[in-house]
């Protein structure tokens, strides 16, 4: 129902509303925490519509934790309503725990330490729904899917959520007049299942997963965009483009990639925050279309068996005039190179901050092993003109509305919100302090540039002691996220490894 008096706000009344007004309603977490917009309240209704039209008997709640892994609670059709109205609760504990699910804090503790009131005790967050996320999933029967966003029971927002950090970093672009918008690439692994079953080895433990899954290769590799070879996987890219786009996803083409067994996606850029909503969904949805076709499909940069190709995100970025709707990027006639002046101080920033933003782009032990020389992933910090060796690629130029950047530096198993999130940060640091530009590199392997993070404690260390970071996420998130990577890290370096034993065990 809408609100009573839809007259016109300019004759007096309060214009047309979509925010429901039946009794029950009223005073839910949503309601009473004014949590919602009112396209948010439009969306609800026509969800409730599909909901009924189709059938739905299931719906998913999920939020994306600082892993960039959908968490969240399968719900019942009899209970969306509420869950609607008032949220749904889960540990606060979820957001303090390292990949393999070992928490990095004392969750238990009166004070956790993480610097911010709300985690005591493992106490409750809200998983606040977006209605305007909701999806109706194509290969499971009768079923919805939403994201969230989350709130403390008091109604105050938790920090590290990460899709809310991300649009928090959008504003300051707005407030400079300036549009962000994104493109993926996303390139991963697909191989064939040898056991589906789950055996007793692959069972693990908080801070010791289990092993993994037995698989074995999908395609011979070393014949990039081989057409051949990718229509023997044609029931898969079927399938993956029947799920993709009925999700809405703005697929534009499924790739045999170079490596044995590797794929990649691409999608048409759009907003940055409905760009990292569409990675989040797309990565989930290609690891559970590929299961029910005995596949396992992964965005683990440099699994096993496969090191001659490693698998990266490459982030297409640019910026538009919120005002006039131009390429910011773009460079007038008589600019030198191929950006203009705004787009050159913004690749600076990229650059400049390129060691500490690693930590986002490339969260996991395993994607260092990526940045290796004359393998198409940068190993260093430079720029080039349309060289894909360079850690990011200037495109377009003079009259090319497609003038744009791309950072070739980050995983595929990378959190979107947060690897977006730290492109804002150090690209409008370049914008606001008017950093010239380096020279772009023409041997992209060769130059005396400085090295990309060689590991994981690296970036982090880099992340920790970088200001502009510091002031634009703030202390707190910058120091949780901070301690959750250096756990992780330590825990891989305790991690006595079969290199080691072949190496050492029968020499010494």
């Amino acid at each position: 129902m809408r609100n009573v008096d839809e007259r016109a706000v300019g004759s007096g009344g309060g214009g047309a509303s979509a925010r429901p007004m039946l009794a029950k309603d009223r005073g839910g977490f949503v309601d009473r925490h004014d949590l919602w917009s009112e396209a948010q309240y439009a969306a609800a209704a026509q969800m409730r519509r599909v909901i009924d039209e189709l059938g739905i008997e299931m719906v998913r709640f999920g939020f994306v934790d600082q892993h960039g892994i959908i968490r969240g609670k399968t719900i019942a059709r009899s209970a969306v309503a509420v869950a609607m109205r008032s949220g749904l609760t889960a540990p606060s504990s979820l957001l303090l725990k390292d990949t393999s699910g070992q928490s990095a804090y004392p969750v238990f503790a009166v004070d956790p330490g993480v610097g911010v009131a709300g985690f005591a005790g493992a106490g409750d967050i809200v998983l606040v729904p977006d209605p305007g996320s909701f999806r109706v999933v194509p290969w499971a029967d009768r079923t919805g899917w939403m994201l969230c966003d989350l709130r403390f029971p008091d109604g105050s927002p938790v920090p590290f959520c990460t899709r809310s950090l991300l649009r928090d970093r959008l504003r300051p672009l707005a407030e400079r007049g300036y549009r962000m918008i994104v493109g993926a690439e996303l390139e991963f692994h697909v191989f064939r299942a040898v056991d589906a079953g789950l055996a007793s080895d692959r069972v693990g433990r908080p801070g010791a997963p289990g092993a993994a899954a037995a698989v074995g290769p999908t395609t011979p590799g070393s014949q990039l965009l081989h057409e051949e070879a990718l229509d023997g996987l044609d029931e898969l890219v079927q399938a993956l483009y029947t799920g993709l786009t009925a999700l809405d996803l703005p697929l534009r083409s499924v790739e045999l990639e170079f490596g044995p067994s590797q794929l990649e996606l691409t999608m048409a850029a759009a907003d940055a925050a409905t760009t990292a909503d569409a990675v989040v969904l797309c990565r989930s949805a290609v690891r559970q279309i590929a299961r029910r076709h005995g596949l396992h499909a992964t965005f683990m940069s440099r699994p096993q068996g496969v090191e001659t190709a490693s698998t990266g995100w490459h982030l297409h970025q640019s910026l538009t005039d919120l005002r006039t709707g131009r390429g910011v990027f773009v460079p007038d006639t008589d600019d030198v190179g191929p950006l203009s002046v705004a787009g050159r101080a913004y690749l600076e920033g990229l650059l400049r901050h390129a060691a500490a933003a690693a930590a986002f782009t490339t969260p996991t032990v395993n994607g260092y092993k990526r940045y290796q020389g004359y393998s198409l992933a940068p190993d260093r910090v430079a720029w080039g003109v349309d060289n894909k060796g360079a850690m990011v690629r200037a495109v377009g130029g003079p009259g090319d509305p497609a003038t744009r950047l791309e950072n070739r530096s980050g995983e595929p198993a990378a959190n979107p919100y947060l690897y977006i999130a730290a492109q804002v940060v150090s690209g409008l640091d370049g914008i606001a302090r008017r950093m010239e530009l380096r020279p772009p590199t023409a041997s992209p392997y060769d130059e005396a540039a400085p090295l990309l993070p060689r590991s994981l404690g690296e970036a982090v260390a880099a992340l920790e002691i970088d200001e502009v970071f510091r002031a634009a996420l703030g202390d707190v998130v910058v120091d949780w996220y901070v301690h959750l990577k250096r756990t992780e890290y330590e825990r891989y370096l305790r991690h006595v490894s079969d290199w080691e034993q072949r190496e050492y065990f029968g020499l010494f």
